[in-house]
């Protein structure tokens, strides 16, 4: 797997439950974090190009990941090493108004495994974004965290919405894998 890198997206504070004080906990987000440790550490192991994305909301109105807050934090299982790139985002698209792109193409970068949350917001837009700059995609779906929503008073429970968006990723934009599966090819 020459040429990959690992991009660990917005896995903070405020979507674990097991955080004191929360403040948007998704469904499942702690075995997300136990399979993405699996993965960072197998990167860590063998010196690959680890990508850490925090985003920050701006404004004082903000549902969760405040500024200058714990919950806007990584997650403490995760913290980023010295040698491990960190990206800050304020956007829904981790690509977007940040250096992603520099980091990935400075490093000669084809190929990025994407795994965190939420499946159906910052894992969509990621994904979708990364394919269309060419890079070849593997999202982890096991280590991705989603959420219910509801839409027009259609209520869709989290398992639901994250097969959904991990079907549609997979259709046209991913190789949409496990933690196994990619352990066995890293």
């Amino acid at each position: 797997m020459n040429n990959t890198a690992l991009i660990i997206v917005d896995l903070q504070n405020d979507y674990f439950s097991s955080f004191e004080n929360a403040k948007y906990p998704l469904f499942k987000t702690e075995e997300a974090l136990a399979n993405a440790l699996k993965i960072l550490n197998k990167f860590r192991e063998k010196n690959m190009k680890i990508i850490h994305i925090r985003h920050e909301s701006v404004g004082k109105n903000a549902l969760f990941f405040q500024e200058n807050t714990q919950g806007a934090q990584i997650h403490s299982a995760l913290n980023p090493q010295k040698n491990e790139e960190q990206v800050l985002k304020h956007n829904i698209n981790s690509f977007k108004n940040t250096d992603l792109k520099q980091i990935l193409d400075t490093s000669n970068i084809e190929n990025v495994i994407i795994l965190g949350a939420m499946s159906h917001i910052c894992i969509d837009a990621i994904t979708r974004a990364a394919s269309d700059y060419g890079y070849n995609c593997s999202v982890i779906h096991d280590a991705c965290a989603s959420k219910a929503v509801e839409f027009n008073g259609i209520k869709v429970e989290a398992t639901l919405v994250h097969a959904s968006f991990m079907a549609a990723l997979e259709f046209g934009y991913a190789k949409v894998k496990s933690t196994n599966e990619i352990l066995e090819e890293i």
